[in-house]
């Protein structure tokens, strides 16, 4: 397509019509990409933000060839062509409403902040019964109306959002900027930067690639606790950070001047979450005098984390991101809201960490796929910013696409905590409220309608855990001894892992440096306090810290061979954790801060000493890890910790004191005294008054303005890196971190024509929950390992394999680690565990990248056999990548996640549904089948949700349901 315009077409030609083509396009061509690897802060803040560049159809086009995406049409090339550059060049230059724009006041008079879409203006009684998340969602679509890619019936749609968003139907929607973390970040500037190269290939010019929105990534996930229960940590871990990521930083740096628009915060500034909530977040935009909410996406799942502060975000695949930034809408369903009223207090000793699990588990249960969840009542009032964005940073956990937390007097408050300015948090107030976006408790408010309800009294909430290898599956904390017995005894599973009744008991000796010592089933070698769900939170973190102060006090201690580990997501923390003389006693336990970022909550956890790993590992002990994080899969945390669970930081010492999770906390003492007594876990716990108190003393506005006036001038080490001036990037062929993808290569102006997927084999077969971390893991890189064996081609010696993670920029070692994760369970291995599968026609048991190269090179395509929720977990790009790179064309599940459902259209993998029903199973596939899928050969026939045949080469035909759409 001469301009590579497709991107774009499908609002042009065919109005409000539902947004699909291109992910069919995608699915049944075959790209270049195909080719297998060769065997606006807010005005107060001193960052500069360069205005956006006009859009450009040819890179919006670009961006839409690349990954097939959203809202492109196949189209004949010259027709498109033509229509797109017509519509573009005549695209009204005036908004379809721009006669309810109005001008906002100052409370105390004189000049105006700015003008603004008016929602009261357009006296529609349907606004007042709206959900506020919705009423987002209508002003974006207002303020953005062209009649181009955001037409007048995409407005009627979300006003008449309670009879409309039963139909699922779908919208565009432009968010104000997007947020990316450096694991998804590098692939995406990867993705920019050989955009930049097609573009100059193919004869325009390579300076039209910039972000068109407002662009922050935070370098958070590269941190890893190498060294820990040292005063030195920080200083060592990040020399280390900087050793194994030298090379991805200096790209990220590249990126951050070769491309407008777009912010990097540099190595040991924080948590991305909790640096968006603290600092990026502006809840109210003022772009050259026009004001609108704030909204994101995000490339990691957690992006949810700000909707606590009234910022209407979530996280999406890189792909659907790298779209955003360059302009094109996002097409999604309008999604029905999940009223969660709350009512009550938290009763005393009770934290936000054990609500959440609460709210997690109850939200599961419910069901609130591709839904948002929206809370009020008086309950809402009674909680903290902190403790509210803690709930919604769990939302990928509960499975909605947001937890949203509308903005009140409490978010107000957190503004001016967090230093922002007196006349920013009077223009979010003044403009929230003539809008009707702001949430006044003191006032009767009209009764809004929600498509389905939820009631929780906080009085309810108990202290809990979540465990031991999934989010949802809440164990309160009276009945964790008896949940973990249990879990020893039930067959391997979620809740299970079968160790039998004679070795239960078994006491493993060993030797730590010249220590003796002993290991036993359920015994903890590692706890942290990590991951920005609950650092951000002042009263968990000082919760903590009390319950360390209180245990010193006592003579407590916490075994050596523990690794114990404080990763706090902003610098912050340690300012009040300092303020309050409480981190002392948090280092004597031996939880000194490691790190300023994402640490063990995704595996950079760093090794456990040789001694413990080989007593682990000899004896085959369910070793356990605590950790205040988000997620605890099978292999994510450690591949050593078999049981995970998620606690408060304050349970997590309470669970390093006790050395082990098989202990009833009200019947058996943590530990024993100074002088002799027993000591239990009552005799530690802080009260709520007691953690209020030190919060009041200890966390202050100034904390937060001088960490975040310095937040942009980097460290030493940033500052030394040296990069490249130019716009293109020089790839350098011998890296094994930063590697031009084959997106592009030998892409033509005109558009691959389709190609059946026929007599496929099956790569593997799965069942339930098989989540992105088992795809494409991000943890560490297993020795024995396809992408081991590429780096030590390479000259990369162990120490410096780094992590999956780190080397997203590289598509090499990202193609080979593809269901790398150590705790695959795959069918084909009847039990085994472990990242192999068996190549059907030779019966070959191989690593599953070899297999699938194996396929490749014999010309067979492949599918993938899955049960229930494939593609649970993180927004990971490269769980559809990966795939693609592998060479599989189709996915056939019972059901999917959204972002990674999307992520595999958007990639030119089909996703499918079995019917209700149905699986693998019942319909008696052992994936020894070779598949044929019969899809239509002419894209336009392709609807969202339709029928298609599969058959076998064995006789057998079963009716799949075409997963395109956004959301069935």
């Amino acid at each position: 397509m001469p301009p590579l315009t497709s991107a774009l077409l499908s609002r042009s030609t065919t109005g409000s019509s539902t947004r699909v083509s291109a992910a069919a396009a995608a699915a049944i061509s075959r790209p270049a990409a195909d080719a297998a690897p060769s065997s606006s802060p807010p005005p107060s803040r001193p960052i500069p933000r360069p205005r956006p560049s006009p859009a450009s159809p040819f890179a919006s086009g670009l961006a839409g060839r690349l990954f097939s995406g959203h809202r492109a049409a196949a189209r004949s090339a010259s027709s498109a062509t033509a229509v797109f550059e017509r519509r573009f060049a005549s695209a009204a230059t005036r908004n379809t409403y721009d006669e309810i724009l109005t001008g906002l006041g100052r409370p105390g008079g004189g000049e105006e902040f700015g003008k603004y879409y008016s929602l009261p203006a357009l006296s529609d009684p349907r606004i007042d019964r709206l959900p506020y998340s919705i009423r987002i969602l209508l002003e974006s679509a207002i303020r953005n109306c062209d009649d181009f890619q955001v037409t007048g019936k995409d407005v009627e749609k979300i006003l008449d959002w309670e009879n409309s968003a039963p139909k699922q139907v779908e919208i565009p929607f432009k968010p104000a900027r997007v947020l990316l973390q450096d694991f998804t970040g590098v692939p995406a500037v990867v993705d920019l930067a050989c955009m930049r190269d097609a573009m100059s290939k193919l004869g325009s010019d390579p300076n039209k690639i910039n972000p068109l929105v407002p662009v922050d990534l935070v370098i958070d996930h590269s941190v890893q606790v190498d060294v820990a229960r040292s005063q030195n940590a920080v200083q060592a871990n990040m020399e280390l950070e900087f050793h194994r990521n030298k090379e991805r930083f200096g790209f990220l740096k590249w990126g951050s001047s070769a491309f407008r628009n777009m912010l990097v915060v540099p190595p040991g500034s924080g948590i991305v979450h909790q640096v968006n909530l603290e600092y990026l977040a502006r809840v109210v935009f003022n772009n050259g005098g026009i004001l609108y909410p704030d909204s994101v996406v995000g490339t990691d799942s957690h992006t949810t984390m700000i909707d606590g502060l009234g910022v209407a975000g979530w996280g999406v695949g890189g792909i659907e991101a790298e779209a955003a930034m360059l302009g094109q809408p996002m097409s999604m369903v309008l999604p029905g809201v999940v009223g969660f009223k709350l009512s009550g207090k938290l009763r005393n000793g009770v934290t936000a960490t054990d609500l959440v699990l609460t709210v997690t588990q109850m939200l599961r249960k419910h069901g609130v796929v591709g839904k948002f969840v929206e809370f009020y009542g008086q309950g809402m009032s009674e909680l903290s910013l902190a403790d509210r964005a803690t709930i919604a940073n769990m939302s990928p956990e509960y499975g909605a696409t947001m937890g949203f937390f509308p903005v009140d007097a409490k978010t107000l408050d957190y503004l001016k905590l967090t230093g922002r300015s007196d006349n920013t948090v009077a223009m979010v107030e003044s403009y929230l409220r003539a809008n009707k976006m702001f949430v006044d408790h003191n006032q009767v408010e009209a009764e809004r309608v929600y498509s389905s309800y939820l009631e929780l009294n906080l009085e309810e909430v108990e202290p809990c855990l979540s465990g031991p290898k999934r989010p949802h599956d809440r164990v309160t904390l009276k009945n964790m001894k008896s949940d973990w017995l249990s879990c020893l005894d039930n067959d391997v599973g979620f809740k299970g892992f079968a160790v039998p009744k004679e070795s239960q008991g078994k006491v493993a000796e060993f030797s730590f440096h010249g220590t003796p010592a002993k290991i036993k089933h359920g015994d903890v070698v590692i706890a942290a306090i990590t991951s920005c769900t609950n650092t951000s939170n002042p009263n968990v973190m000082l919760g903590a810290a009390l319950v360390a102060k209180k245990a010193c006090e006592l003579g407590l201690e916490v075994k050596p061979w523990i690794k114990t580990s404080l990763a706090p997501g902003s610098g912050v923390v340690k300012k009040y954790l300092d303020k309050s003389g409480l981190q002392k006693y948090l280092d004597q336990l031996g939880f000194h801060i490691v790190g300023y970022g994402c640490t063990t909550c995704i595996g950079n956890s760093g090794e456990l000493d040789e001694s413990v790993s080989a007593a682990i590992s000899e004896n085959d002990i369910v070793a356990a890890a605590v950790l205040s994080g988000n997620r605890n899969f099978e292999g994510r945390v450690h591949p050593l910790t078999r049981a995970n669970y998620l606690a408060s930081p304050p349970l997590v010492v309470a669970y390093a004191l006790a050395g082990t999770v098989n202990i009833d906390f009200e019947k058996e003492p943590i530990g024993i005294s100074k002088d002799g007594k027993e000591v239990y876990f009552r005799d530690v716990w802080p009260s709520t008054e007691e953690i209020a108190e030190v919060v009041k003393s200890s966390v202050l506005p100034d904390m937060f303005k001088s960490t975040y006036e310095a937040i942009t001038k980097g460290n030493p080490m940033w500052n030394e890196l040296s990069v490249s001036a130019s716009t293109l990037y020089p790839w350098d062929p011998s890296s094994t971190y930063i590697h031009e993808p084959p997106y592009f290569k030998d892409m033509t102006m005109t558009p691959p024509g389709p190609r059946p997927v026929k007599d496929a084999y099956c790569l593997l077969n799965f069942g339930d929950s098989i989540t992105t971390d088992h795809i494409s893991p991000a943890g560490s890189i297993n020795p024995e390992s396809p992408a081991a064996k590429y780096l030590k081609e390479r000259g990369v010696e162990r120490k410096d394999f780094n992590s999956y993670g780190s080397r997203r920029g590289n598509d090499e070692i990202m193609a080979r680690g593809t269901f790398a994760n150590i705790r695959l369970v795959n069918k084909f291995l009847n039990g085994e565990v472990g990242p192999k599968t068996i190549h059907v026609p030779s019966g070959e048991k191989l690593a599953v990248f070899d297999a699938a190269m194996k396929y490749k090179n014999e010309g067979h395509d492949t599918i993938i056999l899955a049960g229930a929720e494939y593609g649970s977990g993180s927004s990971r790009d490269w769980a559809a990548k990966g795939p693609m790179l592998q060479g599989v064309k189709a996915v056939i599940a019972k059901s999917f996640e959204r972002i990674h459902r999307s992520n595999l259209a958007g990639m030119g993998i089909i996703p499918l549904c079995f019917k209700a029903g149905e699986d693998a199973d019942t319909l008696g596939l052992t994936g020894h089948e070779r598949y044929t899928i019969h899809l239509p050969t002419n894209v336009s026939d392709i609807k969202p949700g339709q029928d298609v045949t599969v058959t076998t080469d064995t006789g057998k035909s079963f009716t799949c349901t075409l997963r395109f759409d956004t959301e069935v």
